[in-house]
């Protein structure tokens, strides 16, 4: 069966344009406030370095520059968030032209991404995660564009998006590792020289600041993801069930993406050919950094949490399509398309089922009315802008965002701990500012839904 090459266009158009406006508009209608990870990435973004306590910048960068386009408006960030899903879907579309003789294929290897849910229910909170998605297509497209061509712009282009992977999340560096295992196979079969090596440059030049970042701040994110993992309990049992339990927590989370593909093929039987290439990049960019994962977490008995998984399945429909894809059953495609469909109006309505049905999620916090409080409060009392806002993350994050002067965050640590609050004043605390469920030593206190809230300014 043939499909025009213009409809295969037109359907990829109007899949990315459908998800683009129902991921980014059922959020908005449903959620009272941001989530807890689109708070963070705003609050560190109103102190732009190259890196934070918890990640790399990249997430907080995309936060500010959406901030200085569009405000305190919550849409703005559940779009920012499609934006990336949709942006690594069309790369992932174009990656796929070079391995397909029919273009339904392509279309068909980025439909299925919508059956794993790490590419729609969890991607109205913008995130480190999220952030990564687009990178890492690109990386992977550039790369396999390097290979194929072996020419200077492919490779500074991978090492450009190799680099804000990286600087995304640091788990980034599983999919580079499985890569140099391929970069070795090339080379020892003389398929490409060494201009590959090209890609170092740009990837160490953006690296450098974020380096020098992590030295002068002692490692602080390496720190918090090495206690993430819980590596710090040193147990035995860890060793045996954290890799298990996260080999079982990824199989469901593809089991729909299996099901759906069921209802193309005509049977399981393959035969694999590790001679091809094509199938074995793509072995490489998908298996080996899942089992990479897999011996982390049984060599240092390490936790793998769910989420940090979300970006490693964008090229899963190119990996079983292109095994598959002399099983396919074009007559099937109607099921096929059926029940993706019904997916893909069955996560949403459930995601906007749950936000309206439950009360006491992050997304219910009142932040915008307690801003509105506190800036009552303040311009009543003080004749200047709040400049600063110290607390946690989440509530003074809120505060951060919603104040309508954007004052700066700072966590108690930042502000407190390596100075004195005479020093805090002549440094931070010259301009007004707040402090949430801190030490008062002078100002004004009073307290709103839960939260001590200090305010200190010029009268």
């Amino acid at each position: 069966m043939k499909f025009r090459k213009t409809d295969i266009n037109k359907g990829l158009i109007f899949f990315l344009f459908a998800h683009l406006i129902i991921w980014t508009l059922v959020p908005t209608i449903s959620n009272t406030n941001l989530p807890l990870d689109t708070i963070e990435a705003l609050a560190w973004g109103t102190n732009l370095d190259w890196g934070y306590s918890k990640h790399p910048p990249v997430s907080a960068w995309f936060a500010k520059g959406i901030f200085k386009i569009f405000g305190n408006q919550d849409w703005a960030y559940y779009f920012l968030s499609q934006l990336c899903v949709v942006t690594a879907f069309f790369v992932v579309f174009k990656f796929s032209e070079d391995f397909f003789k029919n273009k339904i294929f392509s279309l068909i290897s980025v439909l299925l991404l919508e059956a794993i849910y790490f590419h729609n229910f969890t991607t109205p909170e913008f995130n480190v995660y999220v952030a990564q998605l687009p990178f890492r297509a690109l990386a992977v497209y550039f790369c396999w564009r390097g290979f194929k061509y072996n020419d200077n712009l492919n490779w500074i282009l991978f090492g450009i998006s190799a680099a804000f992977g990286f600087l995304s999340h640091y788990l980034f560096i599983y999919l580079l590792v499985a890569m140099d295992v391929f970069f070795l196979y090339m080379i020892f079969k003389k398929k490409i020289n060494f201009k590959c090596l090209i890609s170092i440059v740009p990837f160490f030049l953006l690296l450098l600041p974020h380096i020098i970042w992590l030295i002068d701040n002692n490692y602080t994110t390496i720190t918090y993801a090495f206690h993430r993992t819980g590596v710090d309990d040193q147990n035995f049992l860890n060793h045996l069930t954290y890799p298990f339990i996260f080999l079982g927590k990824q199989i469901g989370i593809l089991i729909p993406f299996f099901l759906i593909f069921i209802f193309l093929i005509s049977k399981f039987k393959i035969k694999i050919h590790f001679k091809d290439k094509k199938l074995l990049f793509l072995i490489i960019i998908n298996i080996v950094p899942i089992i990479l994962i897999f011996a982390t977490s049984m060599l240092m008995g390490a936790k793998i949490r769910t989420m940090w998984m979300s970006s490693f399945y964008l090229f899963m429909g190119v990996l079983f399509l292109y095994i598959f894809q002399k099983k396919i059953i074009f007559k099937k495609i109607k099921y096929f398309l059926s029940i993706l469909l019904f997916l893909f109006i069955l996560s949403p309505g459930i995601y906007l089922y749950v936000s309206i049905s439950e009360s006491n999620k992050r997304t219910d916090y009142p932040g915008r009315e307690i801003s509105i409080i506190v800036q009552e409060k303040w311009d009543n009392n003080f004749k200047d802008e709040i400049k600063s806002v110290i607390g946690h993350q989440w509530s003074a994050g809120n505060l951060s965002y919603h104040l309508k002067s954007n004052p700066k965050w700072y966590s108690h640590s930042n502000a407190f701990v390596e100075r004195t609050f005479d020093d805090f004043i002549e440094t931070i605390g010259k301009d007004g500012f707040i402090i949430v469920n801190g030490e008062c030593v002078s100002g004004v206190l009073f307290k709103i839904k839960n939260n001590n809230i200090c305010m200190n300014g010029k009268k």
